[in-house]
């Protein structure tokens, strides 16, 4: 394995601490005070938050950092993702809201790049960077999460329109989304897999009905979306019909790769708290930071394999899927850990709570990464049966049509 920097990411870091440093600020990690977690608990904080992360966004494409990896073509640098990487750790060190557009251009702008028309990446993706169009992505519903295939969202082909009825649900900023990657069942007469086509939904059209679902800090993640014979014109299909699984991986393929990317509360940040908690002498704690420390170095040496595998020009097989699981883990044991040094403080919330309760945020932001991109159960599975050579499970469900599947 190569440990050290290539002078290609020597150079690019370079750049991009010199960009960095000229259009933000950079975070002191011993100045807990002046964190900021970007999580609004009111829509009024949701609509400055957008504001201001549609702000920051402008500043990066005209720079051409929003969306580094995309091809020059359409707006990027055309980085590889390991290069793409060492702008999202930097940024990740300043006081920015830096990931709140990421569907976008993390997973919906690669997808419309492979799969869409010529006139589509002409309009889309052009807006993708600037945020001037904000993105979710409407897959997940209430019979269909980790099985996704099993979808029954409903998609007829009315003249030159689809009509769309169903519901999607834990769908991530639908309620600040102008637009939407929506899997519908256009085929039912075939086996699940095949019979799925990706079209692009107007979220403002008649007939959409977003609700959110606040959670028990307050904030507003996940939604619920029912779409009433909504209509969306056959332009709109992203990709041939019946070939919305393909889509599917492209974009899902992507949201694994952005996973943990971008800001995770560090060891610097939890030890500086343990100082200011007057815990930094307490046995425990230490023993606690220590396998934090760990797990970050583990983290490290797998990004090192990563690397290794990319710049051999060799795609990263199954050891994504332990990256992404010890990425997980990672936010987990950070999580607990964060409040354990806060002690009975950690209880607390909001501006009662210490440091008015940006670890508390933290702690409540750890779930997403997850589920998301792929549960950890669906991470092992993947481990156990391409890694460890262990039989997987049996799917009689595969070759049988979606109709005559048990409802």
């Amino acid at each position: 394995m190569d440990f050290d920097d290539s002078p290609e990411e020597v150079a690019l870091r370079v750049e991009a601490r010199a960009w960095l440093d000229a259009h933000a600020t950079r975070i002191d990690p011993e100045k807990l005070s002046e964190m900021r977690t970007y999580r609004a608990h009111t829509e009024e904080e949701d609509d400055a938050l957008v504001e201001t992360a549609r702000r920051w966004q402008h500043t990066k494409a005209d720079a051409g950092w929003a969306a580094p990896t995309w091809p020059v073509a359409f707006g990027g640098r055309g980085l590889s993702p390991l290069l793409a990487g060492v702008f999202a750790t930097e940024e990740s060190n300043y006081d920015v809201a830096g990931r709140m557009f990421s569907v976008g251009t993390d997973m919906v702008g690669p997808t419309v790049i492979e799969w869409g028309s010529d006139e589509q990446r002409a309009w889309y993706l052009p807006r993708i960077l600037t945020a001037d169009d904000i993105w979710c992505q409407l897959f997940s519903e209430p019979g269909a999460g980790s099985d996704l295939a099993n979808l029954s969202t409903r998609a007829i082909l009315d003249g030159d329109e689809w009509v769309i009825t169903g519901q999607k649900v834990w769908t991530s900023g639908a309620h600040y989304s102008d637009l939407g990657i929506l899997l519908a069942r256009t085929d039912p007469d075939v086996p699940k897999h095949r019979g799925i086509t990706a079209i692009v939904v107007d979220m403002r059209a008649s007939g959409v009905d977003v609700r959110p679902l606040r959670q028990i800090d307050g904030a507003i993640h996940f939604n619920e979306v029912f779409l009433d014979e909504v209509r969306a014109p056959a332009s709109a299909t992203l990709g041939p019909i019946g070939r919305g699984w393909g889509v599917a991986m492209t974009m899902l393929t992507n949201e694994r790769a952005s996973i943990g990317g971008g800001a995770m509360y560090s060891f610097e940040q939890l030890s500086q708290l343990a100082r200011e908690c007057g815990r930094d002498t307490d046995p425990v704690i230490r023993q606690r930071l220590a396998d934090l420390y760990m797990r970050d170095r583990i983290l490290t040496f797998l990004g090192y394999r990563v690397r290794t595998e990319t710049a051999a020009g060799r795609m990263p097989g199954p050891e994504s899927s332990v990256m992404k699981l010890a990425v997980s883990e990672r936010y987990e044991v950070g999580g607990d850990l964060m409040l354990e040094i806060e002690g009975p403080a950690g209880a607390l919330m909001g501006d009662d709570a210490p440091f008015s309760g940006r670890f508390q945020d933290m702690f409540m932001g750890q779930w997403a990464p997850r589920i998301g991109g792929g549960t950890d159960e669906v991470q092992r599975n993947i481990i156990g049966e391409r890694v460890l050579g262990l039989a997987g499970d049996i799917r009689a469900d595969k070759t049988v049509p979606f109709r005559d599947l048990p409802k």
